[in-house]
């Protein structure tokens, strides 16, 4: 299989393959935040020429829509807007540039003193488990805040339903390459669904032209919105470091060396803040991509060039865009649903694998202000200065990181 991958011939093959496995979480994303599937498309393979392009084109990953960020882009869309929430998705690209030059200087400790599971594990928490009530009433059939009703209730659950069992069905029992997309089981099952219950109306793909240039929408500086959303790179920068372990494993190539973490961290970083200027999700290193090149023995990275490639040339297919339109909201709130809570389940299992003994009341003070400051919403103002929710819930876990002091038998 590895000489077969080496072969020109089967490149846009398995490019389009390492595409296809990655397309439902990528439009996920945007279609559960508001924002442009077209615009995700076109900047999740925009972000992945420019990662290539700064470690040298030696790490077979691709970059695509964030899911740690879909709480705060949520919030930040119903608080500010489009343009003033992409501002502090571009700072938050800003910061991994930040760490990325931190790990340049001092080397991957500097994460560890700063940023300990103890810390980003009940941050991660907060990020799946703060919407937990918008997922819930999306299932349901209303709009995210509950406010109106979108569908009957008895119709949505049997779409959100649908989609929510499918998905856990195929992420438990499938084998392959199923396995590694159940989302896109999941929502191709719960759309089904839909069109048979009378839920979907195509008038508008109809409608759409074939070709047509993505709806790019441009940042607008807002404090507020960045001093929200930038505590919130956090989690995935850490999660950036496993992804790189993870593929580092299976290709039996040291990346944190060479390039090196500091060059994977830049690229991460630029790809999302160049995402931001243009209105697409932040971008990371893909786990479902990872797990393909597992299966596949896919290693050479001229297959994400390729997968990079059609992403782009898809976001300017007019109809596409449409397509994505129609989804049901039901549909995404029984993904959503699982979603969320497996984001909280891997910041407990965060903390669980770090071994940190919650009952040292160090610990205890730290993840108990973090999970109370996040899911509660507290906020701190002053003038026209706010910090609030994950925000001021990841700052406040740092501080007291650095201040507490630690007992003698730690």
């Amino acid at each position: 299989m590895d000489e077969q991958n080496n072969d020109s011939r089967l490149m846009p093959i398995l490019g389009l393959q390492m595409l296809f496995v990655a397309f439902g979480a990528l439009v996920l994303v945007p279609i559960l935040t508001g924002l442009n599937p077209s615009v995700a498309l076109f900047t999740a393979g925009a972000g992945t020429l420019l990662f290539q392009f700064i470690t040298g084109r030696q790490v077979p990953i691709f970059l695509a829509s964030s899911f740690a960020f879909i709480a705060p882009i949520i919030y930040g869309v119903q608080t500010w807007g489009i343009p003033a929430t992409l501002s502090g998705l571009f700072a938050a690209g800003l910061l991994y540039a930040l760490l990325s030059g931190l790990v340049a200087v001092k080397g991957r400790a500097i994460i560890d003193k700063y940023l300990p599971a103890i810390v980003v594990g009940p941050v991660i928490m907060v990020i799946g488990l703060s919407l937990a009530p918008v997922a819930v009433n999306l299932a349901l059939g209303k709009t995210g805040d509950g406010t109106a009703e979108l569908v009957s209730p008895g119709i949505a659950l049997a779409i959100s339903g649908v989609s929510l069992l499918v998905t856990i069905a195929v992420t438990v029992l499938a084998s392959g390459l199923m396995k590694l997309i159940p989302i896109m089981i999941g929502v191709v099952s719960g759309y089904v669904v839909s069109i048979v219950l009378g839920q979907v109306d195509f008038s508008a793909v109809s409608a759409a032209p074939l070709i047509e240039i993505p709806d790019f929408v441009f940042p607008e500086f807002n404090i507020n919105a960045i001093l929200f959303i930038v505590p919130v790179a956090i989690a995935p920068a850490i999660e950036h470091i496993g992804d790189m372990l993870a593929i580092s494993k299976v290709t039996g190539k040291n990346y944190l060396e060479k390039p090196g973490l500091h060059k994977t961290l830049l690229g991460d970083g630029l790809a999302t803040s160049m995402a931001a200027l243009l209105g697409g999700p932040p971008n990371t290193t893909y786990s479902e991509v990872t797990g393909a090149v597992t299966l596949t023995r896919a290693f050479n990275p001229a297959i994400m060039t390729w997968a990079a490639g059609f992403a782009i040339v898809l976001s300017f297919s007019g109809t596409l865009g449409a397509l994505l339109g129609t989804i049901p909201t039901p549909v995404m709130g029984g993904i959503m649903l699982l979603l969320f809570g497996a984001i909280a389940a891997i910041g407990m299992n965060t903390m669980i694998r770090s071994g940190d003994d919650l009952a040292i009341p160090r610990n205890l003070i730290i993840v108990s202000l973090i999970l109370v400051f996040g899911i509660g919403g507290m906020s701190l103002s002053i003038g026209d200065f706010s910090l609030t929710g994950i925000g001021l819930a990841a700052i406040t876990g740092i501080i007291l990181n650095l201040v507490l002091p630690h007992s003698p038998n730690e």
